[in-house]
């Protein structure tokens, strides 16, 4: 099988003060589609940088990041737009929603902007929403919703596209551990009733309990991969 995400020798230098500060040296990783994987380490292993260059939100210094067969260093500007809001869905430990969408108008926002017809979007969206709990709750603001809520609203936005892949940056650190066990069951069945290939860059052992695999980092470098 050709693996759904490819790193090849990539390394990321970023210029701090004049300083260059490596953030990965040579990392090579390849992805299967419908994986639940997690990147742990210590806070400047490498694991977010990881994410930023897989959902071509950066460049790597050097080296090859291939998604579904597509060499991202070879597409230009507009490509790589399409490409992060029609195959990658994020989820961020601040949640990102917009204050003054509704959790429903926050949920749709990327099959909007992709143009989906209005009625399969409502479809969609409403199937998502009840899907991770919020039933009921499509017309509540984020300030109207706890922080498991938010991080619910957006989970259901990551997935409205149908990504190739799910980015999940830290997604439970902003919450309870109650609300942290509830969204990791629903993070679970959605990898499984969707398909969809969830990579989590992570501190939490609870994360890194769930996933089926997963890859340790230090100082930019992988040094463990453990399936379960």
């Amino acid at each position: 099988m050709t693996p759904i995400v490819e790193l090849q020798d990539v390394t990321r230098i970023y210029q701090q003060g004049g300083v260059e500060v490596p953030a990965l040296r040579g990392l090579t990783l390849q992805i299967e589609s419908g994986e639940f994987m997690a990147l742990s380490g210590p806070s400047g292993s490498g694991k977010t940088t990881t994410l930023n260059l897989i959902g071509a939100l950066d460049a790597p210094t050097s080296g090859r990041i291939i998604l579904e067969g597509k060499d991202l260093g070879t597409l230009n500007r507009r490509e790589l737009s399409h490409l992060r809001r029609d195959r990658i869905g994020f989820v961020f430990q601040s949640y990102n929603l917009i204050p003054v969408l509704t959790a429903y108008e926050n949920a749709e926002l990327v099959v909007s902007v992709q143009g989906m017809a209005a009625t399969e979007r409502r479809d969609k969206v409403m199937s998502l929403l009840k899907d991770v709990g919020l039933a009921g709750m499509e017309n509540r603001r984020p300030s109207e919703l706890s922080g498991g809520q938010q991080q619910r609203v957006a989970i259901a936005r990551a997935l409205a596209s149908n990504p190739a892949v799910v980015l999940a940056d830290e997604p439970t650190a902003n919450v309870d551990s109650e609300t942290a066990i509830h969204l990791l069951d629903l993070m679970q069945e959605l990898n499984q009733s969707h398909n969809a290939t969830f990579i989590f860059s992570t501190h939490d052992e609870r994360v890194m309990d769930r996933a089926k695999r997963v890859i340790r980092m230090v100082d930019g470098q992988v040094v463990a991969d453990e399936l379960k």
